[in-house]
């Protein structure tokens, strides 16, 4: 079988966990700070704009084409996006200034720009209203889903484990919208939809993690808890990093072939996997530690207990 990770891993985490956790708040600092200096850049979808759907009368589309056409408008950051069939194209134009009648100039634009070429199928506005909705409702969608999370790892688990998963799926969260915002990305609905799938992918590795330090809380119980938790990490190290590549590798062929369409969704994903296999690692854990789990044990008390487990595994 493959083995990218030895079993027999001894890298002691816990020993550079000050500098592991001061990596992090630094990140975290320069994520608000640059948050506060260059904002987020929202995409159409909630700033507000037109969306033209148009079907190419002459086969599948040239995307790149249409997207230098539309671009020479200068009707600021258009997106253009393949969707269904090769022939069918979606617009978004951002909300020019100047009212609806300015966003009626620019949907002539782009209509007589087009000419017979494109089948005109549908035109929508999306208003500033909408658009603060759909603000409001993703900001909302994140806070319920981190509560849930919450609510359900305090009754699988003790409080702590609670508390770490949320912080840790928070950081996650925080960390992967820092590189958003430093590159000055769209975030649009895409972005939102691959951060709400941050959060499973990061709480997923996060409860493995906490339930292998579970049972040897239960195995080990004089053993000192940074002691254990470098043990439990240890022996889920080579699940993590499998689990973490295959993923990558998988987002990674998404972001080079599946076209612009997805390419946001998919630059997000890798960001946050990679980000979330690193706090499932170096963060989540040891946080139980600042939570204050467990304290006591001794090296005489570990190897007793390790004689204990050895007498019960013998037949």
């Amino acid at each position: 079988m493959l083995r990218l990770i030895p079993d027999d891993t001894k890298i002691p985490f816990m020993r550079w966990r000050s500098v592991t956790f001061s990596i992090s708040v630094c990140l975290l600092v320069l994520t608000v700070l640059a948050w506060g200096a260059m904002g987020i850049n929202y995409g159409i979808d909630f700033t507000g704009g037109n969306l033209i759907e148009v079907r190419h009368k002459g086969g599948p589309a040239d995307l790149s084409e249409l997207r230098k056409v539309i671009g020479g408008l200068e009707l600021g950051e258009a997106q253009v996006q393949g969707f269904g069939q090769g022939d069918d194209v979606m617009i978004r134009l951002p909300e020019q200034p100047g009212g609806d009648a300015a966003q009626q100039v620019a949907l002539n634009k782009v209509k007589d720009k087009l000419g017979d070429a494109y089948e005109i199928r549908r035109t929508e506005v999306v208003g500033p209203s909408v658009s603060a909705d759909l603000r409001r409702d993703g900001a909302i969608a994140v806070v319920v889903s981190l509560g849930l999370v919450l609510i359900y790892l305090w009754f699988r688990f003790e409080w702590q484990f609670a508390i770490g998963a949320v912080l840790t799926t928070a950081h996650d969260i925080v960390l992967t919208m820092g590189v958003i915002i430093i590159f000055q990305l769209q975030f649009d609905l895409q972005s939102l939809a691959a951060v709400l799938t941050i959060v499973g992918y990061s709480l997923n590795d996060t409860v493995v993690v906490y339930d292998r330090i579970r049972e040897s809380l239960r195995k080990y119980k004089k053993m000192p808890l940074p002691e254990l938790i470098d043990l439990s990490i240890n022996q889920t190290l080579s699940r993590t990093i499998c689990t973490a590549l295959t993923t990558f590798m998988a987002v990674l062929a998404l972001f080079v072939f599946g076209g612009e369409a997805l390419r946001g969704f998919n630059f997000t994903m890798l960001v946050g996997i990679l980000i979330g296999t690193y706090s499932s690692i170096v963060v989540s854990a040891p946080m139980l530690i600042f939570l204050k789990l467990r304290t006591g044990g001794s090296p005489e008390g570990v190897a007793k207990s390790d004689a204990a487990a050895a007498a019960k595994a013998r037949p």
